[in-house]
């Protein structure tokens, strides 16, 4: 055996341990995010909201990167990634609490500032963990490591959907029914009962969120930094702030829309086939079928690159299948509508993994900074599902007005707006061909 056949082996088994942490923590915290499909519905009825306000739930959970990302970066500056990462689920933990005094109250803005302050705890976590894992190995291999962080995450965000689901959902459409045909004393005492149901399993979660934290301090993390810029020909760095490298804006508004698609692919599929006429106990394992989608592709991912795809590739590919897909979700009716917004997870599954290294690229001591813009770029998920929505609701009073009957304009409504994913996909395919070169040496 060759010397340097040996120091392969020794690098790749000492960031397999590593590798497993950080696996564990995005199957955390893809696990809390992609319950949201669940809540979103699950909101909407106990506490009387429309559409555009029921998408808030994700506001909540995704603006939060926006508010808490330089932050987190100046903390991990501070304290280092594995503290970093500790925080963050402890954070969690607090959120994750804050919905016994909502259940209570059944209060729509304590639910929302419970999921913003887990939403905080979650930028922590992944402002440490994603760009540790970027730099972890070679860049040019990142989006591997990443497509198995995705499997974690999203295999945790279908879990998270089932349990949340058969807890939230079941027998919802019934009690919608009751709801309309009982007292307001009646009503109230139902709609309180409904709220109680999400006491006992957040208080599971706090608990295992407060002792993930604790024990990740002790996890056996080893130093990473990035590469050094790069430098001129005479050896001199020809970088000296974040605003001379274009393909990092480019990266962060490119994340932006890929958070804002993922989120209506994951979290408006559940209430897009309640608004289709389909029973509560089939729509909630939809997100499931988007997560399953997004797992296939990301194994596929760790499989082709870089050996057969490079990341730049893999993520023209992505756009144009999200294009192709979101016609076909526009044109098609029933559950084969349904069936193209959860294909959809083929799309974006490969989205994140690529962009990230591209985006990091040559970023040398700036990559702390660059990572807190990706995070923010986050926020995508807050601002894009409540524009579709705002959509939803405007088309559906449109169709109403013009003669629809109700049940048949929000059916209508909710395909046809749809159509706000196909400016984002266009976007992402830029960056893909030619966003992600701008500003760097050829």
């Amino acid at each position: 055996m060759s010397n340097s056949h040996r120091t392969d082996i020794t690098k790749k088994n000492s960031t397999l341990i590593p590798i497993l942490i950080i696996a564990s923590l995005f199957f955390i915290f893809g696990f809390v995010t992609w319950i949201n499909g669940a809540l979103i519905p699950f909101m909407k009825t106990i506490n009387e909201l429309t559409d555009a306000q029921s998408y808030l739930v994700a506001s909540a959970s995704y603006i939060s990167f926006v508010v808490m990302a330089i932050p987190a970066s100046s903390i991990i500056d501070k304290i280092g990634y594995r503290k970093g990462m500790s925080l963050g689920l402890i954070v969690m933990a607090i959120g994750a609490l804050v919905f016994i005094p909502a259940a209570e109250a059944r209060t729509y803005w304590i639910f929302l500032a419970g999921i913003f302050i887990q939403g905080m705890g979650m930028t922590l976590l992944q402002t440490a963990s994603n760009p540790y894992i970027t730099i972890l190995g070679p860049i040019d291999s990142a989006a591997k490591r990443i497509a198995i962080m995705g499997i974690a995450n999203k295999v945790a965000g279908a879990l998270g959907s089932i349990i949340f689901g058969a807890i939230l959902l079941t027998g919802i459409g019934e009690i919608k029914e009751k709801l309309s045909s009982v007292s307001l004393e009646e009503k109230e005492t139902i709609l309180d009962g409904m709220a109680d149901s999400v006491v006992t399993p957040y208080i599971v979660m706090a608990i295992v969120l407060f002792l993930l934290g604790i024990l990740i301090r002790k996890a056996p993390l080893p130093h990473v930094e990035a590469d050094p810029i790069e430098e001129s020909e005479e050896g001199k760095t020809t970088k000296t702030n974040i605003f001379q490298f274009p393909h990092l804006w480019l990266g962060v508004l490119t994340l932006f829309v890929y958070v804002g698609v993922e989120v209506i692919a994951g979290d408006t599929i559940i209430s897009y086939g309640l608004s289709l006429g389909m029973p509560p106990e089939k729509a909630k394992f939809f997100t499931m079928l988007t997560l399953m989608a997004m797992v296939a592709t990301y194994a596929l991912g760790v499989f082709l690159i870089p050996k057969y795809i490079s990341q730049a590739l893999a993520l023209r590919l992505s756009a144009i299948l999200g294009i192709v897909f979101t016609f076909f979700v526009l044109f098609t009716t029933g559950f084969t509508s349904v069936l193209f917004v959860a294909s959809l997870g083929i799309a974006n599954a490969l989205v994140w993994p690529a962009v990230w290294p591209l985006t990091l690229k040559g970023l040398g001591k700036f990559t702390k900074t660059a990572s807190a813009l990706l995070i923010m770029a986050i926020s995508g998920g807050a601002i894009i599902p409540p524009l579709y929505g705002k959509l939803v609701d405007g088309n559906k009073a449109e169709l109403i007005a013009k003669g629809m009957s109700e049940i048949a304009a929000n059916a209508e409504a909710a395909t046809s707006s749809y159509w706000i994913l196909l400016p984002c996909y266009i976007i992402i395919l830029y960056y893909a061909i030619a966003g992600h070169k701008l500003g760097l040496k050829k």
